[in-house]
Parts: C-alpha cells; sequence; structure tokens
C-alpha cells in the first residue's frame, strides 16, 4: 500500500484529531486498522462518512480511505474524518471546493468543552446559594 498514490489531510473536532489517506480505486476503509463497517455499525453514521463524495457528485466506490483518529471520542472523530475528505477530495479536484463548502464541510468546528471553574461544581453550575 505504501506505494500508491494517496492524498493526505488532517480534520479536527472538539478534540479530536484524524489523519487521512484518500486513495482512488477500491478498497476497504478503515479506521483506525478496523473497517469502518466495524467501527461504525450505524447505517446513519457511515451515511455521515459518505457525505462529502455525495455532494461532490462522485461515488464513494471510486475511493478509500486510511484513518488514524486520536483523542476525543468516535463522534468527534466522524466529523473530522469528513473534514479530513473534504480537504482530501479538494486536492483531487479543486473545483470541488465551492459546493463542499457551500455545504460547510471545509469549515473547522471551533466549539470545545468549557472549563471547570474553580469554587464551581462544573463549568457554570454552583452550590446552591442560600440567603440566611
Amino acid at each position: 500500500m505504501a506505494d500508491k498514490k494517496y492524498y493526505y489531510a488532517t480534520g479536527r473536532r472538539k478534540t479530536a484529531t484524524v489523519t487521512l489517506r484518500l486513495f482512488e480505486g477500491s478498497g476497504v476503509s478503515t479506521i483506525n486498522g478496523k473497517p469502518v463497517e466495524e467501527m461504525y455499525p450505524v447505517q446513519v453514521t457511515q451515511l455521515k462518512l459518505v457525505k462529502p463524495f455525495a455532494i461532490a457528485e462522485l461515488e464513494a466506490g471510486k475511493f478509500y480511505f486510511t484513518a488514524q483518529a486520536r483523542g476525543g471520542g468516535i463522534t468527534g472523530w466522524v466529523e473530522a474524518i469528513d473534514l479530513a475528505l473534504s480537504k482530501a477530495l479538494t486536492q483531487i479536484n479543486p473545483d470541488l471546493r465551492k459546493p463542499l463548502k457551500k455545504a460547510g464541510l471545509l469549515k473547522r468546528d471551533p466549539r470545545m468543552v468549557e472549563r471547570k471553574k474553580p469554587g464551581h461544581l462544573k463549568a457554570r453550575k454552583s452550590e446552591q446559594f442560600s440567603k440566611r
């Protein structure tokens, strides 16, 4: 697999970071060495992963990817993979940038978990105030 040409991209969401290699041809897409169907058995999640191909009007069967995901959780990985796939597709064909950008797939979601503050139970929750 090392001799095959691929397109490299990274994607991030919350604390999840994904490095992705997109290959042309038929093959099994993997995340951390496991097939996508095994990692995400729910059909709705699998459809999220092929959304960039649908918007770019490309057949998902003509491409496959290997992704290394670190940090965060499996939900953050899905959105990070979406961003990385979109970036890799724009490397293949720069004309795909406009429809992918219009669909919001090339924008990194900046929302993170708010930190816990001292004297509070959580980020904003505090003990009940008693006047007397």
